[in-house]
């Protein structure tokens, strides 16, 4: 079956699934396989369920006229979703970047979905089978589409613009993430760059913060809408981030619920995208106050007399140092950082977390705890003299020492890599 003949399956619903746990009722399942799983086999039970069609590519589990053969799931789900995107006809707009991601997404679809009916990528559905979901969930209606993009190696974000084909892109950082797959930051830089390089072949058209020297430098000769203080299409400024950023747009003062200096970069762009779009700045202004993070992003979390900074989402050396920053610029408050262990830094990792050590020692914070095995092989300088951090091997370690604990008027900031699942500590304070 070609793939202009499955898209005639599709439009009969507009709905997907990879997931016999979540079928909805006229869906196409397509059976992904993975390195422990088989979706062929659950084929029949997705039928079951509801779904109209099921997507198989091993022949023996082609049972009845309901499930479709063909030669490679994975790949026909992405050819569908790059068909799809060519049928809609609507505006892409694309994003990437080590740090921030996310909250740029959704600060960006809050501000366009003040004017039009919006698509954007679910929670972090970013890679290889994520874009593809995300371009399949538009229909329509659909006037705008934002589409998140991750990568942990070279040629995976070119990749992506293939399926998704973007008319806009935004970067929004180059940062120490995925240093294991890109190898260094210089690697960083190249794999998102390509984002730059595909808007470029199309004659499209990139956001660029001209307060980042990266972003400008790299796209030059490339059309371009950009933002921040002086000689910019959109004027947007920093005032203050104590803890909530506040950002000076349109004359006025815009107070968002998001702590940190940096997320202004994310709130600027979001506010330049929306600028673009022709979404009156009262609405974006609007937006941007309304939004509040959620999914342990630079969430505020008030516990008894405590205030806890939860950004346990995620982490990498650069949004590591950038938020133990703006914990020690805050003013008239006990700090406390809890910071677990930053993965896939491959060879750098030692080095890595050494670093965000001796950044402590240089910050003004006052007590800080540090989770896992990497964080527990570094060198504490005079460690017996040092009792402003303290090492734990585990979270279990951890645990047992800081549940008998009494903490009262702090404000803790809770940040790791996901698999870290710190957001644990919440149940302990």
């Amino acid at each position: 079956m070609n793939i202009s003949e499955l898209y005639h399956y599709f439009k009969q619903s507009y709905l997907v699934s990879t997931d016999t746990r979540k079928i909805t009722k006229g869906c196409l399942f397509f059976a992904l396989k993975g390195d422990t799983f088989n979706g062929n086999k659950f084929a029949k039970n997705a039928l079951e369920k509801g779904a109209a069609y099921a997507i198989v590519d091993e022949e023996v589990y082609k049972t009845n006229q309901q499930i479709i053969l063909v030669k490679d799931v994975l790949e026909t789900l992405q050819s569908l979703a790059t068909y799809h995107r060519g049928k809609l006809g609507v505006p892409i707009v694309a994003l990437t970047g080590s740090n921030g991601k996310t909250t740029t997404k959704e600060l960006v679809n809050v501000v366009l979905s003040r004017k039009y009916k919006t698509t954007a990528t679910l929670g972090n559905l970013n890679n290889h089978i994520g874009v593809p979901l995300t371009l399949l969930s538009m229909t329509p209606k659909t006037e705008i589409g934002i589409v998140e993009m991750g990568a942990n190696h070279l040629k995976e974000i070119d990749f992506l613009c293939q399926i998704a084909q973007p008319d806009y892109g935004y970067i929004t950082n180059f940062g120490k993430a995925h240093l294991e797959g890109f190898g260094s930051l210089e690697g960083v830089i190249q794999g998102k760059t390509e984002l730059y390089q595909y808007i470029k072949s199309q004659n499209k058209t990139v956001f660029v913060n001209n307060e980042d020297k990266i972003q400008v430098e790299k796209s030059e000769n490339i059309d371009k809408i950009t933002f921040g203080k002086d000689n910019v299409d959109v004027e947007v400024s920093f005032i203050e981030a104590n803890p909530f950023v506040k950002v000076q747009f349109n004359d006025k003062a815009v107070v968002s619920q998001l702590i940190g200096a940096y997320n202004y970069n994310n709130i600027a762009a979001a506010i330049a995208i929306g600028c673009h779009f022709n979404v009156p700045k009262e609405e974006i202004a609007s937006a941007i106050e309304n939004y509040i993070p959620t999914n342990n992003r630079s969430q505020i979390i008030e516990k008894g007399s405590n205030k806890i900074v939860l950004d346990a989402y995620n982490a990498n050396p650069s949004s590591m140092q950038v938020a133990l920053e703006n914990l020690s610029g805050l003013t008239d408050t006990y700090k406390m950082a809890v910071l677990g262990d930053m993965f896939e830094l491959g060879f750098e990792a030692e080095v890595e977390h050494q670093g965000i050590v001796n950044l402590l020692s240089r910050l003004k914070i006052d007590k800080a705890y540090l989770i896992g095995e990497n964080f527990y092989k570094i060198n504490l300088k005079q460690s017996e003299e040092n009792n402003s951090i303290v090492l734990f091997k585990s979270f279990d370690d951890f645990k047992s020492y800081f549940s008998k604990q009494k903490i009262e008027n702090a404000t803790l900031l809770i940040k790791a890599s996901r698999g870290m699942a710190l957001e644990r500590i919440l149940d302990l304070i």
